[in-house]
């Protein structure tokens, strides 16, 4: 066996046939989203602090927006009246001592997890798997909430500048998230310009107002918008009940949201990545906590009462106090609002970074679906984009994008996660006792109770207010994940486990099986393809529906010269698949290889697709129990390659080929029993030459192929081509027809296995019947799908077909 590690995805280098034009789909991508990135360009594709502090905080920093607003409305929707002005900052200063907290033990996990120190990562290192899915789901949770929060809170920025637009807050909100989703499929630089600009200007414009309105009220320039009430109550609650402000206290936690996001991005920072992402993170804290005890102070200064009509916000009506209604006020005021409105809007572009790279995680280690661990058309993880926007899309319609609706669902997630995430740092810092452990368990440890703390606070005093629904949701998402994760095994176990080193077949010639429904250009070019490959004889099938066409076909095979090939009748009607499988258990086999050959027009109706799909499945599961038994698919190719003639009194004539060379490619994804099946049925084709070839778009992956092929000792050698912009078809398409100057015939061989259940095919990509599209436009590249049947659980496993290929 010899492997062959070259690229031959050009086909101007192999001199070879210029690939047809990409599809409508791929020039739309293109067009939108720009020329695909390569994947060694991905090391190339990272953020220095100024443009990831845009990124990563603009989650954190925007919720000074509402967080402040959150409160007072609690205090006052509980009656205490302007007890809620003093008591206001105190709780400010509450939040920011556990921010404070937050960003010393986030600075602890970024230095020891510096590929990525997220909940997820540092769960499932010090914890295991199953706690590390409580981080991912609550993590995943917050995600999409904190897209929802953030477009609604910017929607109401819009409307506090232009009550007009009122009317159209969920479709402003379903705009701002479409827009985002089109910033990140474009890739990380795309979104760092796109969102460094809103997100500066509105730090800055805040904190010019924070400083302009210290500095009017020192000067006695500044007044309250309205009457000044004394505040009354005093002491530490200022006569507020506990729970009450507590109540409020959780609704002002969610001005941490966002605080874990840098350590769950390093590995997008430039180098040294784990030192720029903790100075990053110092930066984001000092900024935050400026920014939210200023709204504070400056609320409790000026008085302002939160307006429950959703008409304006605290954070506009203190900028219209503080800067006035000069012109030059007026204008301050409209950035202000603008600069809101964008950085709320952007703030889901914290979500948009970590979501996919989260969903990324939990893919690889097979608790969700493996489409996330793919890398689009800009080297992003697009599924994880996709799924984000959808999911908060849904939100923002239900909840018709009101914050203080949302609000009882956020900051449960993103606390689980902080808690999780502290208690992992600590049990790693006594499992590995490394210089400066006792300091590094100090402060990981305070964090995980200060953040169990306020957890505590916010699942009981927001538990009625929808917080239950979270609460319940989690396990269940939960135990979701795990059954997800146990199939994926049950299939590893069912296609993997034991393999043996591979034993070639008895070398008979096997008997070919041709499934004839009419003579016509494609069953033409199947008996032209049976004619091609290596088989003891060729037997025509055809399952009888309609007496008359049946001899109808009858006369046209013997008037096309096809004497030579018996036609066999299956009478009785009722299910195809049965039909055929009664034939071959009645069918002296002679103990041979059987290839059953569908022949497959070259485009069908969707419908017509999907009842193709149903009978391969049918057709697949009735063969099951006869092992040596093997499906084949010829599709046919576009019309005058493979004419049906007529002679001069209008009957059909065939006039087949002698055969000439014939070349089998194996497209190889990984080494399993599929594969292996499928090797097996291409030296059963006695083709001229025989080689496997894989589309490496993931390095990693493909030396592991490599290594398994060579210790299995696969018969053939195997071509590892550059997928350098991780388009499988394409690759495969231009080093398929690179061999066509060379051969009369190839027929590229493609292990497919067959999930039984729906739920199962969702768990996995639809690559295959893209390359089969692709390859399909070619004259004399025939496309031979092998499939193999994964049982599942409940179902009796036939033991002489889970046997090794070749016994």
């Amino acid at each position: 066996m010899g492997t062959d590690l070259h690229d031959r995805s050009d086909a101007e280098q192999t001199g070879a046939t210029a690939p047809q034009p990409r599809s409508a789909g791929y020039a739309v991508k293109r067009t939108v989203l720009g020329r695909a990135l390569s994947t060694a360009s991905l090391a190339h594709e990272r953020l220095g602090k100024v443009g990831a502090l845009a990124i990563f905080s603009s989650d954190a920093l925007s919720s000074v927006a509402y967080a402040t607003e959150e409160m007072l409305k609690t205090l006052f929707l509980a009656g205490v009246g302007a007890l809620a002005f003093s008591l206001i900052v105190p709780l400010s200063g509450a939040i920011v001592l556990v921010l404070a907290i937050l960003v010393f033990s986030y600075r602890q996990t970024i230095k020891a997890y510096p590929s990525a120190g997220g909940a997820y990562v540092v769960t499932k290192d010090n914890f295991g798997l199953v706690p590390a899915q409580v981080a991912g789901v609550a993590l995943l949770t917050d995600y999409v909430l904190t897209v929802a929060v953030s477009v609604s809170a910017g929607v109401a920025a819009v409307i506090a500048l232009a009550p007009a637009a009122a009317p159209w807050r969920v479709e402003i909100a379903v705009m701002f998230v479409v827009l985002i989703a089109y910033g990140n499929l474009r890739g990380v630089r795309e979104s760092g310009r796109l969102f460094s600009i809103p997100t500066y200007v509105f730090i800055a414009t805040v904190l010019v107002m924070i400083a302009l309105g210290a500095f009017r009220l020192a000067t006695g320039s500044l007044q309250a918008p309205t009457e000044v009430l004394p505040a009354g109550g005093a002491g530490l609650l200022a006569g507020v009940p506990l729970f009450i402000a507590l109540h409020a206290l959780a609704s002002g936690s969610t001005a941490m949201t966002g605080v874990e996001a840098i350590s769950n991005g390093v590995p997008a920072f430039k180098p040294v990545e784990w030192r720029n992402a903790r100075q990053t993170l110092v930066v984001l804290g000092v900024l935050l906590s400026t920014m939210f005890l200023g709204i504070s102070s400056l609320a409790a200064k000026l008085q302002v009462h939160p307006d429950f009509t959703g008409r304006s916000t605290v954070i506009a009506d203190i900028g219209h106090a503080v800067f006035g209604t000069s012109a030059a006020g007026h204008l301050a005021f409209v950035i202000l609002q603008i600069s809101t409105t964008l950085i709320l809007v952007l703030a889901a572009n914290t979500a948009y970074a970590d979501f996919p790279r989260l969903a990324s995680f939990a893919a690889g280690d097979e608790f969700l679906p493996r489409q996330f661990t793919t890398r689009g058309h800009r080297l992003v993880f697009s599924n994880g984009i996709i799924a984000l926007s959808a999911a908060a899309i849904g939100l923002v319609i239900i909840f018709g994008a009101d914050v203080g609706r949302l609000i009882p669902f956020y900051a449960i997630g993103v606390f689980t996660s902080f808690t999780l995430s502290q208690a992992g740092m600590a049990k790693r810092h006594l499992r590995i006792r490394e210089k400066g452990w006792r300091v590094g368990l100090l402060i990981n440890g305070i964090g995980a109770v200060a953040t169990a703390i306020v957890l505590a606070i916010i699942a009981r005093t927001k538990f009625a207010e929808g917080a239950w629904i979270v609460i319940a949701s989690m396990p269940v998402l939960v135990i979701m994940l795990l059954r997800l994760h146990k199939q994926y095994e049950r299939e590893a176990i069912e296609l993997e486990r034991d393999l043996a080193a591979f034993e070639p077949p008895a070398g008979r010639s096997p008997i070919a099986i041709l499934l004839v429904d009419d003579l016509d250009p494609k069953t033409v070019h199947a008996l032209q393809y049976a004619r091609t490959i290596r088989v003891g004889r060729v037997i025509a099938v055809h399952v009888e529906q309609d007496p008359d066409r049946t001899r109808e076909l009858q006369t046209s095979w013997r008037t096309a010269g096809l004497g030579e090939i018996p036609l066999r009748v299956i009478r009785g009607g009722g299910d195809d698949a049965a039909s055929i499988a009664g034939f071959l258990a009645a069918y002296d086999r002679e103990d041979r290889d059987v290839i059953v050959i569908v022949p497959v027009p070259h485009s069908r109706t969707p419908a017509a697709r999907l009842g193709d799909r149903r009978m391969g499945g049918r057709l697949d599961r009735a063969l099951l129990p006869y092992p040596n038994v093997r499906v084949t698919l010829v599709r046919d190719h576009p019309d005058g390659v493979h004419p049906l003639q007529r002679d001069a009194d209008g009957r059909p004539v065939v006039r087949l080929e002698t055969r000439g060379l014939h070349e089998a490619v194996i497209l190889v994804d990984k080494l399993d029993r599929a594969t292996l099946q499928a090797i097996e049925y291409s030296m059963d084709l006695g083709a001229t030459s025989i080689r496997a070839v894989h589309a490496a778009a993931d390095p990693a992956r493909a030396a592991l192929l490599v290594d398994r092929w060579t210790e299995l000792h696969a018969p053939v050698p195997l071509d590892v081509i550059e997928c350098w912009d991780r388009d499988i078809p394409r690759a495969l398409e231009r080093y398929v027809i690179s061999l066509t100057k060379e051969t009369t015939e190839v027929t590229a061989v493609m292990p497919r296995r067959y999930y039984p259940k729906f739920r199962q095919r969702l768990l996995h990509d639809k690559t295959s019947r893209r390359i089969q599209r692709a390859l399909g436009r070619y004259a004399h590249v025939d496309v031979a799908d092998v499939p193999y049947y994964v049982r599942t659980r409940r179902e009796s496993p036939h033991p002489e077909s889970v046997a090794a290929p070749g016994g």
